[in-house]
């Protein structure tokens, strides 16, 4: 995940929990609601992101290790 996309699920998260401060001071539930709702939404978006890093990183490794192995292989002729 590029930098860009983990700033951008961080700030979702923060607008969340700031969200969720102020309609708790003020007793606001459906405000609360709402930024315990923004916050999550910017963990899921974060997970996502890591989850489909790691598989591309296994992705790009287990692609490096067939050409080494078929580079080897060839080099035997």
């Amino acid at each position: 995940m590029g930098a860009f996309d983990k700033a951008k699920d961080k700030a979702e998260q923060l607008k969340g929990r700031a969200k969720e401060k102020v309609g708790d001071a003020t007793d606001n539930h459906s405000m609360a609601n709402e930024g315990r709702a923004e916050e999550l939404k910017g963990k899921a978006k974060e997970e996502f992101h890591d989850f489909r890093e790691e598989g591309d990183d296994k992705l790009h490794d287990a692609k490096e290790r067939l050409t080494d192995d078929d580079r080897r292989h060839n080099e035997r002729r």
